[in-house]
């Protein structure tokens, strides 16, 4: 069966398509632009009949679906549990609000844990339509500095290993989308230049650099950061720190957890107007608490106390991970910042689409892309949600 979209405010390239439509077959977009082009004329002159499904969008928009390229878990399940089962329960949740494509993102554990999600990954076969898509995983640690372990466990820190990347790109050749590690560790270069010369995403974070390491890190191909401002060393006016050289760097992209408790309101703002559009992330760092209410959790081993919508460390304090879905962080960075939707749509879905290696595939509503798409109201609110061209759920409002 097709389906065709009408009456929709349609985010393309970047731009808005008013009153635009979408024809969509065998889970990919045919046309997407104007009501009035031919390709939908076409399509809709043959509309009465029962292979369509028409869906009027009544003035809403229809964006692209979202990519979150760093997440740890949701609705009580975590990625490090290494199960299908968990697997599921997350792809299944964080779909429902909005989420289209995810990165499996791991904790610092040994590295037998760490190789046993990578093994449940790499053997994961998506049978449900209405779960969120799989595109490798994201390694968060072991690399990381015990100076700003953040939520991360302190006893599994190591030194960057090459013979473990060497093994992991071996055993498991393109799972591994985005490393993230301190650049100021020994023996750290090397793996970043071989990550970089392997297609992995080399990634700066809970890391305590200061500006001569990040330089000599991006000579070497570091080109990301995660949860920009948390778990790295502060702008300085004598010492610019992670913070600054991200700021300063064109070509390094960074992401933000749009959850107004990671970071200050103000300060993603000025990563809003800093970073060229096309070089900022939305993420969630979502833990298995997203999706339930207040209790005591899991992330990484560690305990974990979820209050309102806070997740914080038993044991010191330190914030861990959030309990946002990105349907929120979207809103956030619309309401709260100020970016058009189409801006918003830029770091929701084609710059993490791009950065994975996925842009042509996702992130945006052109025909030949899959047809994941998040349906919201004029107000934000989500309508509904396609993963390849297949409805995940009925409902008013998530």
């Amino acid at each position: 069966m097709e389906t065709v979209i009408i009456n929709a405010k349609l985010v393309s390239g970047g731009k808005t398509v008013e009153d635009g439509a979408l024809v969509i077959q065998d889970g990919v977009i045919q046309y997407a632009g104007p009501r009035e082009g031919w390709a939908l004329g076409l399509a809709y002159s043959n509309s009465a009949g029962p292979a369509y499904d028409i869906v009027d969008a009544g003035g809403g928009w229809i964006v692209p679906g979202f990519v979150d390229i760093h997440i740890h878990g949701g609705y009580g399940s975590d990625f490090m549990d290494a199960s299908e089962e968990a697997i599921g329960t997350i792809t299944r949740f964080h779909a429902q609000h909005g989420t289209t494509t995810l990165l499996a993102t791991t904790m610092t554990q040994t590295k037998e844990r760490i190789d046993a999600v990578l093994e449940t990954v790499a053997g994961y076969s998506r049978s449900d339509a209405r779960a969120a898509k799989v595109a490798g995983v994201h390694l968060e640690g072991p690399f990381i500095s015990p100076r700003y372990p953040g939520s991360q466990n302190p006893a599994h820190i190591v030194d960057p290993d090459l013979e473990w990347m060497k093994e992991w790109q071996s055993r498991f050749p393109g799972l591994v989308k985005i490393v993230t590690m301190a650049p100021e560790r020994e023996g750290a270069l090397p793996v970043i230049r071989y990550g970089s010369e392997h297609g992995i995403v080399m990634s700066a974070g809970h890391t305590a650099a200061v500006r001569a390491e990040m330089e000599a890190a991006i000579e070497a191909g570091l080109r990301h950061s995660v949860h920009m401002f948390n778990a790295m060393t502060p702008l300085h006016h004598r010492e610019p720190g992670v913070v600054g050289t991200i700021m300063a760097r064109d070509e390094m992209s960074a992401e933000i957890i749009a959850d107004g408790i990671h970071v200050h309101p103000l300060c993603v703002g000025i990563m809003a107007r800093l970073k060229d559009k096309g070089n900022l992330v939305l993420i969630t760092d979502a833990m298995s608490a997203a999706g339930l209410g207040d209790g005591m959790y899991k992330l990484g081993g560690l305990d974990v106390i979820v209050k309102g919508r806070e997740a914080r460390l038993y044991e010191g304090d330190s914030l861990a991970g959030s309990t946002l879905t990105m349907a929120e962080g979207f809103r956030f960075m619309v309401r709260e910042i100020g970016l058009t939707v189409p801006e918003a749509s830029l770091l929701a879905s084609a710059n993490p689409a791009r950065m994975i290696g996925m842009d042509g595939k996702l992130g945006d509503i052109r025909p030949g892309y899959a047809a994941d798409l998040v349906w919201l109201s004029e107000e934000l609110e989500l309508k509904q949600v396609w993963i390849d061209g297949q409805p995940v759920k009925e409902y008013a409002a998530v």
